[in-house]
């Protein structure tokens, strides 16, 4: 029973292999194609504003992102799903690896190579002033397998703003970010990627339910940006990167699976633990490692099928991987979560646990809705 809450919070916050379905989907008859519940929108700033707007210093003053949600409980029993405890399959277990997996054999390493896929995505607050510094923000993500390896998967917090019933502006993607010196090259080796459509599921975008807190984004072929400063002005030079997936690879990615998985999450944490700590500052790439196990209920958020394990992740990793069978010598495995609410089981103001909806058949459906949509260069 949910009887006395412990603190939770947004921070940010068998295998059947899947064939993906042949032909590009796009405009009305991409919407017609996609499941009833899957909602599917098509970025409201213009690719290459989106691009410009994220100069290096807005980069850098953009705060990591938890929707200002917060919630105390007490009593969760993790891995025993108290008054939740609905995270099992809708149906058979399925699987599509990742870009390069198709054919490839298991290597073995002894450390955690970080993946390229993951980074970072920034973002504006809808119906804002974009050039208050307020309103510029970040979550975490990662490249993902699709048909036209244009596809980044994060969390719906992190695409859709629930207070403006709207989707984020100047949406971008920057893979493999690191903010380790101060050549924006750097900060950027494998480009950057303008959003042009947002996938994400009903239950979300109208129930607001964390349940289904996950979403797809097919993104613009990247381009390689490098910045020059004359006074108080930047200037940009571009050239074309490619496609997402040909740079960095995808991770595969698996539903109805098992509630109990020893799992990596990677992610850029920076925000503070509930007693003002803040051991992370999200310039570089962190992770965590450990079982899954059925998350309690949370009621505020409409929240009963979320799986989690011990990690100390903090805002800014939302949106960040689950990954299941990851492979050190690929740097890739198996999407089967997402980074979506942190925990304080113990009551000690700190986060201990990082959670993620329960991947399902409603996930596969997003997933495929948004795999099979054809993006190409940046207008």
């Amino acid at each position: 029973m949910f009887s006395r809450a412990r603190r939770i919070a947004i921070p940010l916050t068998a295998l059947v292999t899947a064939a993906l379905a042949a032909g590009p989907a796009t405009g009305a008859a991409a919407e017609a194609a996609s499941a009833p519940d899957v909602v599917s929108r098509n970025a409201a700033t213009p690719a290459e504003q989106a691009v410009q707007f994220w100069t290096p210093d807005r980069i850098r003053l953009a705060t990591d992102y938890d929707g200002a949600l917060d919630v105390s409980s007490r009593g969760v029993k993790v891995g025993r799903g108290g008054r939740g405890g609905n995270q099992t399959p809708d149906g058979p277990p399925g699987s599509v690896p990742p870009i390069g997996g198709e054919k490839a054999k298991a290597g073995k390493s002894r450390q955690v190579n970080l993946p390229n896929t993951v980074g970072r995505v920034f973002f504006t607050l809808p119906r804002t002033d974009p050039r208050n510094p307020k309103n510029w923000r970040y979550c975490s993500a990662s490249s993902v397998q699709g048909k036209y390896r244009n596809l980044v998967a994060t969390s719906a917090h992190c695409v859709y703003d629930t207070r403006q019933n709207t989707f984020y502006d100047n949406w971008i993607f920057i893979p493999s970010y690191w903010d380790g010196d101060n050549v924006w090259e750097g900060k950027a080796p494998y480009g950057i990627y303008a959003a042009k459509t947002f996938n994400a599921h009903d239950d979300f975008v109208v129930k607001e339910d964390y349940d289904f807190d996950y979403a797809f984004v097919n993104v613009y072929n990247g381009i390689k940006v490098r910045w020059e400063r004359t006074g108080n002005r930047w200037h940009w030079t571009v050239r074309n990167a490619g496609r997402l997936g040909d740079n960095v690879g995808g991770q595969g990615f698996t539903w109805n699976r098992s509630t109990k998985l020893n799992v990596f999450s990677f992610g850029y944490p920076a925000g503070g633990h509930p007693d003002g700590d803040k051991p992370y500052t999200g310039r570089t790439m962190k992770w965590c490692y450990g079982r899954t196990a059925p998350m309690p209920e949370a009621r505020r958020y409409d929240l009963q099928e979320q799986i989690g394990f011990r990690c100390s992740f903090t805002a800014g990793a939302s949106g960040g991987p689950f990954i299941y069978d990851y492979r050190n010598s690929s740097r890739t495995g198996y999407l089967v979560g997402v980074n979506s609410v942190a925990w304080d089981t113990d009551g000690n103001d700190r986060y201990d646990h990082i959670s993620s909806p329960y991947f399902n058949t409603d996930t596969y459906d997003v997933y495929k809705a948004a795999a099979n949509r054809w993006t190409g260069d940046m207008p």
